[in-house]
């Protein structure tokens, strides 16, 4: 525990104030009433999306549905979906596993949640993940983004000095795995960006992960494809792991932001040895929804470097009313759904389980090991995932879900057991007994006759390491032959639920040495995100007049109709799409293009 914690708030219990930066946030209101067609699912905590008013909070279910209720004393009855189906959320509540917490205490509890965060002794979840925030500069301007600096009105960029602070607070915390993801912003615009991954590594950072939208590998491909290749090594050799892609659709439609350029950015990847690529669509309902197979499709066919696809559905930050949420709102069990039906019921809804369902395996390998392990004690409804076998076939793939021949719900019950049953054995006990078990995982937990045959003998020796050398390549060769899939669904001020704020494992390190969970720095975002980073940035003008005029807006990226034929012509664009190059169709023609070949080849 810190000697001396920061104090974030101030609360006046009198009053039912609290005072956080330069606001001040009501505490309190009426419980929320039941109607008689719903069923109460839980109590918790939610903000007032108008006010942010600490609220009593329920979950109900209604007609199949979820929905979080609150009631301000100000604005009245606020209900949101939550989860779109309570059967899927009821299996998934089965993971509800409490955390270790963070091992350090960062800020005093001086207020409710979430208001002391940075973080605080209520926090319940060590930090899985950390963003750091690199710049809020983008030379794009999408409509549903977080976070960029001309709306911000200054520019955020720390300094390499700053950087190692944040590591420094990180390592405060006690038996976790150093994990950094660089996102802003768009991190390639930092000159510096190769120092910074640098400097992660030396500060002993195992996992390396940047966010970007690719474009400028594909500009430099483009260009001059040495360039583009000797960035790429540069980015790779200074100790990148993965690539946290934005993919948001297959078509040009669906997709504006970078449609074009991504086939150019994976060849890039190719050439400069990155073979850790995510693809992240940002999933809005009526936009790209339609497209969750074809994504998958897409990155299917790119898997020798492609090792996962991660859906975000959208988060509705700002004042939309209700009708217009309805229209853009999607949530996990709308996506499943979506491509259980898209990928022709080979990836059902039953392939899927929530982030918790993978800490039994986490507190197993402690059992065996000395060193802890990762543990993603995030609520049901902040993510789920599965992974995918993917066959390849003369008309395209076959999607086989490991559940298809591992009996998973078994399995981490088993686990499950194993860890209560040893824990409390001394260690070498505990690790004699456990390296037991793992032969009883392969007998009882495997139907061998139903893996497909071309992965059957490596998947025996692939689980066998996993469990038995328990280390990062081990797990690297598994992820290697299965497509991972992904969604994680951050909340915004409509379907905000603190007890999921409490047990965020994702989140973003602060300049003044504060770590904050994601849905507050991106929610409560002008107490978490804009002041400390106001503190530590530049006024637009100021870095205007350092770096001139086009460094921001006027340096935005155009793609003229000459580069868009380009693109589309050259073999890169083919190679990735090539799974959905019927649909490609009809935007050839839009742009007066030829045609492009009817043949695949999907080896």
């Amino acid at each position: 525990m810190s000697d001396e914690l920061k104090i974030v708030a101030q609360y006046d219990k009198e009053r039912n104030i609290v005072y956080v930066g330069k606001k001040e946030i009501a505490v309190g209101g009426p419980l929320p009433q039941l109607d008689s067609d719903e069923r109460l699912i839980r109590y918790t905590s939610s903000l007032c999306p108008y006010c942010f008013r600490i609220l009593p909070a329920i979950v109900i279910e209604r007609n199949g549905s979820l929905y979080i209720k609150r009631t301000c004393p100000d604005h009245g009855e606020v209900e949101e979906v939550y989860f779109s189906d309570s059967e899927i959320f009821r299996r998934f509540e089965k993971y509800y596993f409490e955390g270790r917490g963070p091992g350090h205490i960062y800020t005093a509890t001086s207020a409710p949640c979430p208001l002391n965060c940075g973080l605080c002794s209520m926090h319940k979840t060590h930090t899985a993940l950390l963003n750091i925030d690199v710049t809020n500069r983008c030379d794009l301007s999408c409509w549903y983004c977080f976070y960029f600096a001309e709306r911000a009105g200054y520019v955020y960029e720390p300094s390499l000095d700053d950087i190692k602070n944040m590591i420094d607070g990180l390592k405060k915390q006690t038996n976790i795995v150093l994990s950094v993801q660089l996102t802003g912003g768009e991190p390639t615009l930092r000159e510096d960006l190769i120092d910074i991954v640098k400097l992660l590594r030396d500060l002993g950072v195992r996992h390396i992960q940047l966010n970007t939208h690719g474009i400028k590998f594909a500009k430099l491909y483009i260009e001059n494809r040495d360039n583009a290749v000797a960035y790429t090594k540069s980015l790779r050799e200074a100790g990148v792991n993965t690539v946290y892609l934005s993919f948001d659709g297959v078509t040009p439609k669906t997709n504006p932001k970078n449609h074009w350029e991504v086939p150019y950015t994976l060849e890039a990847f190719r050439e400069g040895g990155m073979t850790s690529i995510v693809f992240v669509p940002t999933v809005i309902k009526g936009i790209n929804d339609h497209e969750l197979g074809d994504i998958i499709n897409v990155a299917a066919h790119n898997m020798d470097i492609v090792r996962a696809v991660n859906f975000q559905p959208v988060s509705l930050v700002g004042m939309m009313r209700k009708q217009e949420r309805s229209r853009y709102r999607v949530t996990i069990p709308d996506l499943i759904k979506a491509i259980e039906d898209q990928t022709n019921g080979e990836i059902d809804k039953y392939a899927w389980f929530p982030v918790g369902a993978s800490v039994p395996i986490a507190r197993f390998l402690e059992l065996l090991s000395p060193s802890k392990r990762a543990e993603f004690t995030c609520h049901p409804a902040c993510g789920a995932a599965t992974y995918v076998y993917v066959e390849k076939k003369d008309n395209g793939f076959r999607f086989v879900p490991i559940t298809r021949f591992i009996d998973a719900d078994g399995l981490l019950d088993y686990l499950n057991n194993r860890v209560e049953l040893l824990s409390n054995k001394p260690k070498y006990l505990a690790k004699l007994y456990g390296l037991k078990s793992v032969f009883d995982i392969l007998n009882k937990f495997v139907e061998w006759k139903k893996v497909p045959t071309e992965i059957r003998n490596e998947l025996r020796s692939i689980l066998l390491d996993i469990f038995i050398k328990r280390n990062y390549h081990a797990l690297g060769r598994f992820h290697y032959r299965f497509l991972f899939i992904g969604m994680m669904h951050f909340m915004d001020e409509w379907n905000y639920d603190i007890s999921r704020v409490s047990r965020c494992a994702v989140h973003y390190a602060l300049p003044d040495g504060r770590i904050v969970p994601f849905c507050a720095f991106n929610i409560l975002n002008d107490i978490y995100r804009d002041t400390p980073h106001k503190s530590f940035g530049i006024p637009i003008q100021g870095y205007l007049k350092i770096y001139g005029e086009k460094s921001l807006a006027e340096n935005k990226y155009v793609r003229s109709k000459d580069i868009v034929e380009k693109m589309v012509k050259g073999e890169p664009y083919r190679k990735t799409y090539a799974p959905v190059l019927d649909k490609l169709k009809d935007y050839y023609n839009i742009l007066d293009l030829e045609d492009i070949d009817d043949e695949v080849d999907y080896a």
